[in-house]
């Protein structure tokens, strides 16, 4: 299976195309039947890179859309500085303990750095300058509805579901990776009748899936 790099603007050099930190490592999206676009090579930071690869989903923008709710989620004390706070009343605060003191001189800088990279776009996603998808299909390549219910992601579906039907949400993720959007219900089905196995037995259920899919392509 070819695996392609994507094309690297040159202002966007060295950084993670999730997050626009610095990165120095690559996140390899591998293609499935269902997937829109070919395997894909994407510079990413460590940090999204385990994420990316924990929600792989059913493309690299679903990816994508999966790193940033982990991200809101992992950071959202930082980002809760922002609506307690704004820098004038942090700066003129009167912490004086070092513990507060620490918190006033370096809050505003952490909240910028967790608001910076929730909010980067990356680059539009091409491949020996051909593009792969215009910027403006990805919302529409994001959004997602099941049961006469529309969500903005995928990602958010799965979230939603997991909550109301007290299913794992890492492994309805898994499921949804391998047999894609279209086989939501399927996805929830097999959550559903096997909650609560063990991690190993998920990881077989996983693999029986794919044998299933491969058998009838």
């Amino acid at each position: 299976m070819s695996i392609h790099p994507i094309d690297v603007p040159f202002n966007k050099r060295h950084l993670c195309w999730f997050c626009e930190e610095p990165s120095n490592q690559t996140f390899e999206y591998l293609r499935l039947p269902h997937t829109p676009h070919p395997s894909l090579a994407i510079p990413a930071c460590n940090e999204c890179k385990q994420l990316a690869k924990a929600n792989m989903l059913t493309s690299i923008w679903d990816c994508r859309a999966a790193v940033k709710d982990q991200l809101i989620i992992k950071y959202q004390k930082h980002l809760a500085i922002g609506h307690n706070w704004t820098e004038q009343e942090l700066k003129e605060s009167e912490f004086s303990c070092k513990v507060f003191e620490g918190f006033k001189n370096s809050a505003w800088m952490m909240y910028n750095i967790a608001k910076d990279r929730v909010n980067a776009k990356g680059w539009q996603i091409s491949i020996d300058e051909q593009p792969i998808s215009e910027e403006h299909d990805y919302s529409a390549l994001q959004a997602f509805s099941f049961d006469d219910i529309e969500f903005s992601s995928i990602t958010q579906a799965i979230s939603h579901y997991s909550k109301t039907l007290g299913v794992s949400s890492e492994f309805v993720t898994q499921l949804v990776s391998v047999l894609g959007k279209q086989q939501f219900a399927k996805a929830l089905t097999l959550a559903r009748l096997n909650i609560g196995v063990t991690k190993g037995r998920q990881r077989q259920i996983i693999q029986d899936v794919m044998h299933e899919k491969d058998a009838l392509s």
